[in-house]
């Protein structure tokens, strides 16, 4: 088991979800949002960054899937936060591209503790079975907020599914590059000493 985990409980009016995070993993995912294509989506976030990722979201579907998307990544973003702790010893910085067929998607991070948000691109539809495209862009968004993220995000293809798909999986080796540790490296990645 990882040291570097973290358990998340949250409940509101609109979605009650528990979520378990090893960044350390080895890409084992139990996910059910009740939003079939985000199942698929964060799956795939868990087996491309060797995450090992436990989701069980509760959420008001008959509305949309909004709140469970974003409420997913605010708290998977929580424990992210939580897992990595001082940051101590990790990478910090990484960039990655990946492709899908026509579709390309591409992520640069810096883990640094000042959590911001920048999107490029488009979805060439408006919806993927249940799930909104747009939520990718958002799920984006709430998880660099609440990890304390710096991500730029951008995607361009022609078709939603694999734009998605390529995103998500961009994220994900990107996490995974920067959250490494690098046995060269003594404290936190920051001349101030600290993130």
């Amino acid at each position: 088991m990882s040291e570097r985990t973290a358990t998340v409980t949250r409940e509101t009016s609109e979605t009650t979800i528990d979520c378990t995070l090893a960044i350390d993993g080895s890409g084992d995912a139990d996910v059910e949002t009740g939003v079939g294509f985000f199942d698929h989506m964060l799956s795939a976030l868990a087996k491309h960054g060797l995450f090992d990722l436990e989701v069980d979201c509760d959420g008001d579907l008959e509305i949309d899937d909004h709140h469970t998307v974003e409420d997913v990544a605010i708290v998977l973003g929580t424990a992210l936060d939580e897992a990595l702790g001082d940051r101590t010893g990790i990478v910090r910085y990484a960039d990655r591209r990946v492709p899908l067929d026509e579709a390309v998607a591409g992520a640069v991070v810096d883990v640094s503790g000042r959590p911001r948000f920048y999107f490029d691109g488009a979805f060439s539809q408006d919806a993927i079975g249940d799930f909104t495209s747009d939520m990718a862009r958002h799920f984006g968004e709430s998880l660099a907020m609440n990890a304390g993220l710096t991500l730029h995000l951008e995607v361009d293809g022609e078709n939603a599914h694999h734009e998605v798909e390529a995103l998500f999986k961009a994220l994900a080796r990107t996490l995974d590059d920067a959250t490494r540790i690098d046995d060269r490296r003594e404290g936190t990645p920051s001349t101030k000493g600290a993130l």
